[in-house]
């Protein structure tokens, strides 16, 4: 049995949270995006990027756009918080922890997609990448430094500070061996 109190961590037992939740939420996902859809047309594949966006926009603010967008927004954004859970670093760079987040995000968008191209009355369309990739960005900024911040002081808390000296010199140096002589 493991101990958590004083001096212990919990970055193992948060890793495969994160990678269990992780798991979860692709399947769900995948589910979402990757079941075959009965409709009467199919439109062409877009691989032109902000087309999709623009031509949302450009019917006028809709509840359709609103819902159409921000799916894609929020679809993936849980990855945001979740990669870097999984991946149990407390003490890591920000902007490393971010590019790494993003850049994943973005691929696992981009598998979405050209998974997407074989699935019946599913179209690839690049703007879900972009959109997707920007929820997982946006969550990360606005969840993870923050959690990081808070998950480290607690952990510096528990294991009590480093004692910090203020004032420590240097002792003279003495050679025993030759009796009373020194050494400068």
């Amino acid at each position: 049995m493991q101990r958590h109190g004083p001096g212990t961590t919990a970055a193992p037992r948060m890793r495969v949270t994160g990678l269990l939740l992780l798991v979860a939420h692709l399947l769900i996902v995948s589910w979402l995006t990757l079941r075959p859809r009965t409709v009467p047309w199919v439109p062409a594949a877009n691989l032109e990027p902000l087309a999709t966006i623009r031509a949302e926009l450009a019917l006028g603010p809709s509840w359709q756009a609103v819902e159409h967008l921000g799916g894609s927004v929020l679809l993936l954004a849980p990855l945001g918080v979740l990669l870097p859970l999984s991946a149990g670093r407390l003490n890591v760079s920000p902007l490393v922890s971010f590019a790494r987040t993003t850049f994943a995000g973005a691929m696992i968008a981009l598998a979405i997609e050209l998974l997407q191209s074989g699935v019946p009355g599913r179209v690839p369309d690049i703007d879900s990448v972009l959109l997707g990739t920007l929820g997982v960005a946006l969550v990360h900024l606005a969840v993870v430094p923050g959690a990081r911040y808070r998950l480290r002081r607690r952990e510096e808390q528990l294991r009590g500070r480093t004692p910090r000296f203020p004032r420590v010199e240097v002792a003279p140096q003495a050679d025993v061996l030759s009796g009373s002589r020194t050494y400068r």
